[in-house]
């Protein structure tokens, strides 16, 4: 993972090679002209030809283009100095000499133009391997965070030591500022805030290096997912250079990408736990509600009827009976109060066809026509109501109305379904509204009618 991206720099060609590099290749074909003196002693110069071919792919592969280009110069002259009548001299006699000569310059160019091509392009793969394993590795990373703070850290901190500089990451909450530095100590000026705030804004790169801006130090890019510009990252040299090249800024991009979709994750991980603990809260207030319902509420009844009885029997003091029976009246209706009180998607009736489902109220109209339900039917419909248009089985419906005991008793719910067909469906024989899908379970169809 620690890969210095300007390692990944294509290098471009340039005809200052260095010294090594044309040594190396005048050395190798000083040791093709020596190995051709010796087998030309004994079976001639034709096969001398072949020897110079060696040290152009050399240095075509090791060297680039244009040590090869040298070599396959030198070496056509090598040839032709000692190899062609009159020797020791550049003069050639012979046509069929010449024709050797320049088929030997016109290989050993095309050579060298083919295994540099090669060279380049495997220098090529070499560097999209590295960076697809830079990437991956800082996705890596990012993806062992758990907080959005986490993340931001991580990134920075590998940013700055990929391409070895300063790096920081600005958010947007109420105004912006820096999140996460690296190193710690990393400050930003009010131009350079600004740098940021645009980058933000507009999404758009900012900052030094940026159409030639360089009146501030930090060159700004944005961190934005499909929907919105998350972050901004600021990258900084000590020496006041532009932070990245031309070539790195792939890199940079595609390492901002996993940083975002890392921040993305975060924040919907952060949604769906507080949607989690919404629900929870609500559960534990459903019971709470549910108990003051059944346990306090009808005792508070009988303490109101006990107080009632002692009043008309004259038994007691009236003004403590009537203080007991106006308390009683009060916390009555405070719980009542609280009953009532809940989320108000649970409180909206539901209408589906010509039905309107009251949940909250556990009233069933049709067409306007409050229609009764027994507790077992009323279940039935409920729960096929909170999941309208999705098919429940017959152990789910069973076991949420009759519980887990009665799992298996299709004939318990084939029961509730066909007298509610006979008191909800316009043509009980041919129901729309709550359908059977064979060896499954019920839906109740939301289409309109």
């Amino acid at each position: 993972m620690k890969m210095n991206p300007f390692l990944l720099d294509k290098q471009s060609p340039d005809l200052a090679r260095s010294t090594k590099e044309y040594a190396g290749s005048f050395l190798a074909v000083s040791a093709a002209t020596l190995a051709g003196l010796l087998i030309a002693q004994r079976w001639g110069d034709d096969p001398v030809v072949l020897l110079y071919i060696l040290p152009v792919l050399g240095a075509a592969i090791y060297g680039g283009l244009w040590p090869a280009m040298f070599t396959a110069v030198t070496s056509t002259l090598a040839y032709n100095f000692f190899f062609t009548a009159p020797y020791r001299t550049f003069l050639i006699h012979s046509p069929a000499d010449v024709t050797t000569v320049v088929v030997l310059f016109l290989v050993a160019l095309v050579t060298s133009q083919l295994a540099s091509q090669l060279r380049d392009q495997a220098r090529l793969a070499a560097a999209h391997a590295a960076r697809n394993g830079t990437i991956a590795g800082f996705a890596r990373k990012l993806l062992s965070c758990a907080s959005e703070q986490d993340i931001s850290q991580t990134a920075v901190d590998e940013l700055a030591d990929l391409f070895g500089c300063n790096a920081v990451l600005v958010a947007e909450t109420n105004g912006p500022h820096m999140a996460a530095s690296a190193p710690s100590q990393a400050a930003l000026a009010p131009s350079d805030l600004a740098a940021a705030a645009l980058t933000l804004a507009t999404g758009q790169p900012a900052g030094r290096g940026i159409q030639g801006v360089n009146l501030v130090d930090w060159h700004f890019r944005p961190v934005a997912s499909n929907r919105a510009v998350l972050a901004a990252v600021g990258l900084a040299r000590d020496d006041g250079s532009v932070p990245i090249t031309e070539s790195q800024t792939l890199l940079l991009e595609n390492l901002l990408d996993q940083t975002a979709l890392a921040i993305e994750r975060a924040r919907l991980e952060s949604d769906v736990r507080d949607v989690v603990l919404l629900r929870e809260r609500d559960a534990i207030r459903s019971g709470l509600l549910a108990s003051i319902g059944e346990d306090v509420k009808p005792r508070l009844t009988a303490i109101g009827a006990a107080a009632r009885e002692l009043k008309r029997s004259g038994q007691g003091s009236k003004s403590v009976i009537t203080g007991i029976a106006t308390e009683v009246i009060k916390l009555d209706r405070y719980i009542d109060n609280l009953l009532n009180i809940g989320p108000v998607e649970e409180r909206l009736p539901i209408s589906i066809r010509n039905l309107t489902i009251d949940l909250h109220l556990r009233i069933v109209r049709k067409a306007g026509v409050e229609v009764h339900l027994t507790p077992k039917e009323y279940g039935v419909l409920s729960e096929l109501a909170k999941h309208q248009g999705r098919v429940l089985p017959h152990r789910q419906l069973l076991m949420a109305v009759w519980g887990p005991a009665h799992s298996d008793q299709i004939d318990y719910l084939r029961v509730a379904i066909r007298s509610l067909r006979q008191k909800l469906e316009q043509h009980p024989e041919a129901p729309v509204l709550i359908v059977n899908e064979p060896a499954v379970g019920y839906r109740l169809d939301p289409g309109r009618a």
